[in-house]
């Protein structure tokens, strides 16, 4: 029997530094599923999560990113509809005017408190998860 594992992506929390507030950037996806998601995607293989986040970064709103800490790890099997995934989330700062590029339909750069509605996958938990660890410090809790 053939083994079936999650498959690895990559979702990644950036934060503009050189606007106040430091908002954030979210892609709109062109593909479904469609809504407002974190800049990330698969990992491929031979390469490590640590690339795979500053490639798909680049690929998706043409900023150089500057990774500060992996976050979480995200693995709900029921996190994407397309198939099991587990998601390496980092938190990433970058400077400039980010652009809408490869699979994602626009592009938009928020506030915490000003946050799409719509977000895919599980990435209303995660920026939930984030917001809780920007403004008190603590890190989200792990299931059992």
């Amino acid at each position: 029997m053939a083994h079936r594992n999650p498959v690895p992506t990559v979702d990644i929390i950036i934060e503009l530094v050189d606007r106040p507030q430091r908002p954030i950037v979210l892609i709109e996806r062109r593909n479904p599923p469609l809504g407002w998601a974190l800049p990330g995607g698969f990992v491929d293989y031979g390469e490590s999560v640590e690339t795979a986040a500053c490639r798909e970064a680049e690929e998706e709103t043409n900023l150089q990113v500057e990774l500060i800490e992996q976050f979480q790890v995200y693995s709900d099997p029921n996190r994407d509809p397309r198939q099991h995934t587990l998601s390496v989330v980092f938190l990433a700062i970058a400077k400039g005017e980010p652009q809408a590029q490869d699979d994602a339909k626009a592009l938009g750069v928020f506030e915490l408190w000003q946050l799409p509605t719509k977000l895919c996958f599980d990435h209303d938990h995660i920026l939930r998860d984030y917001c809780y660890y920007r403004h008190y410090g603590l890190r989200p809790r792990l299931l059992k």
